[in-house]
């Protein structure tokens, strides 16, 4: 059983779901924007030549959104405030008191003084909006779970095409330790302006996804579509500290829980190479946490780090097969030894089955809810803090596998919880089909069906499931969709 205070709901991000309703919800001012129509990444493919501002229309139909989510039993929905709507210019000459020591910015003081300088910067239109959308939400009974940063940055400070093509900028997004200032600023303001009607914040919405696919995937479609292991590390260094920061100069502001949001897998390798298994999950899932959890980065301790999450996301969508590669790369103090197995996890053909016969979504994502009970498990053994399911869904524009894979990772955390793990909270990705990213719209994640032309949105069958769920506070009612007809839950865990 669910208990009755637990949250369930769904998440979005701004710029996937805000633009397209009507003039005047288009924004134009972040690195995505511009680096989804760059002549170079539409003629090589790597984005998908559709355009945000064709949408879902958020930004001006929420009230429609807010309605579908309580009609269907959710208590929370997650989205972010983006930071170039509030921010359309910078905030450099913004002064504020920053101390660095040889281990990199260890404080960031932000006075009344300052945030009312950034308060005349600020878009009003903007503030008051974000405003009416949190209102609307907190009216329907559902809390407000913000985040902060969800991949976008504002273009003054991430030029994505100059570093693509390595021109001279200095607008480096979190390659540049300037960016850690300029978030504490936003982070600051934004629990200034906005606490009375936020629950809980989150800084970060996979930190770990914006290096590893900017700096090392570099025809992932995410910009700035570089391999630079040098640009890999610094942004990835950087975000840890930006959070650090960040909760910081918030926690001066507010006493709401702040965590951050983790994109994680199950490492698994072909021959139960415990040894590989250990140090890849390591880095991949638990490095970064760790910094922020207990000060350990690199056989130091920086207390400036440590004691700085109220709560953890986790993201989690599958596993990762892996195998030893012959050749080691190196990432500033970490090297990488490893190579993913096709055939598993995320590499899979779409829309069939995996070498293990499991079902695969249109995205090419193999169905393993039973790495959701695993990771729960291992997050709160080496944590002890609460936990939320932050994302967790399927690209399947038919619907023919997401019931099964709703209820099998829903059975997942409950489990999980019934064993004694702190789950707060289960936030599917997400409540209707948006813009996913450099795969634009071909890719349909929501409960309810997203049309384009009409911005109307229809739950399908696996939206009343849901529903279904979360009246029962349990799985019990589908726990058949585990073994028929898929065999989604195959694993004794």
């Amino acid at each position: 059983m669910f208990p009755k205070d637990f949250l369930f709901g769904a998440s979005m991000s701004g710029f996937q779901v805000e633009m397209g309703y009507a003039k005047g919800d288009t924004d134009a001012n972040t690195d995505w924007f511009v680096w989804v129509r760059e002549p170079e990444n539409l003629i090589n493919g790597v984005v998908s030549g559709h355009l945000p501002e064709y949408g879902v229309g958020y930004w001006y139909n929420f009230p429609t959104i807010h309605k579908l989510a309580s009609d269907f039993g959710m208590n929370v929905l997650r989205t972010n405030i983006e930071w170039s709507r509030i921010f359309p210019n910078p905030t450099f000459d913004v002064k504020v008191g920053v101390e660095r020591t040889e281990s990199g910015i260890v404080s960031v003081r932000i006075d009344e003084r300052a945030l009312k300088q950034l308060d005349e910067l600020a878009s009003r239109e903007a503030v008051e909006h974000y405003r009416e959308i949190f209102s609307d939400m907190r009216k329907r009974g559902l809390k407000v779970f913000v985040n902060l940063i969800h991949f976008t940055l504002p273009v003054w400070l991430h030029d994505p095409i100059a570093v693509h093509r390595r021109q001279p900028t200095d607008k480096l997004g979190w390659a540049s330790e300037n960016s850690i200032i300029e978030f504490a600023k936003f982070a600051a303001y934004v629990v200034w302006k906005f606490d009375d009607l936020i629950d809980m914040y989150s800084t970060f919405n996979e930190p770990n996804v914006v290096s590893q696919m900017g700096y090392v995937m570099s025809v992932s479609g995410f910009p700035p579509g570089i391999f630079d292991t040098e640009k890999f590390f610094s942004s990835f260094v950087n975000q840890i500290v930006a959070h650090a920061r960040a909760y910081d100069a918030m926690k001066k502001l507010t006493k709401k829980p702040i965590g951050l949001i983790y994109s994680v897998s199950v490492y698994e390798s072909t021959n139960g190479d415990v040894e590989l298994e250990e140090s890849v999950t390591h880095f991949m899932n638990f490095f970064f946490l760790d910094a922020l959890h207990s000060g350990a980065m690199f056989f130091q301790t920086r207390e400036d780090l440590a004691g700085r999450l109220d709560f953890i996301g986790l993201n989690y969508y599958t596993r990762t097969v892996i195998q030893r590669s012959p050749q080691e790369l190196s990432f500033g103090p970490v090297s990488m030894n490893w190579s993913i197995v096709p055939g598993y996890g995320y590499a899979c053909q779409p829309a069939g089955f995996s070498k293990d016969a499991r079902p695969v979504s249109d995205f090419g994502w193999e169905t393993y809810p039973e790495g959701l009970l695993k990771l729960l498990r291992a997050f709160s053994e080496r944590y002890a803090l609460p936990i939320y399911v932050t994302e967790n869904g399927v690209a399947d524009a038919r619907d023919w596998l997401r019931p099964y894979h709703l209820v099998a990772h829903m059975y997942a955390v409950e489990k999980a919880i019934e064993e004694g793990v702190n789950v707060k909270g289960y936030l599917h990705w997400s409540i209707v089909d948006n813009y996913e990213w450099a795969k634009g719209y071909h890719m349909r994640f929501g409960l309810a069906e997203t049309n384009y032309q009409t911005k109307s949105y229809t739950p399908r069958p696996s939206m009343y499931i849901f529903r279904e769920i979360v009246k029962d506070l349990s799985t019990e009612k589908f726990r058949n969709y585990l073994q028929s007809p898929y065999q989604i839950w195959k694993q004794d865990v």
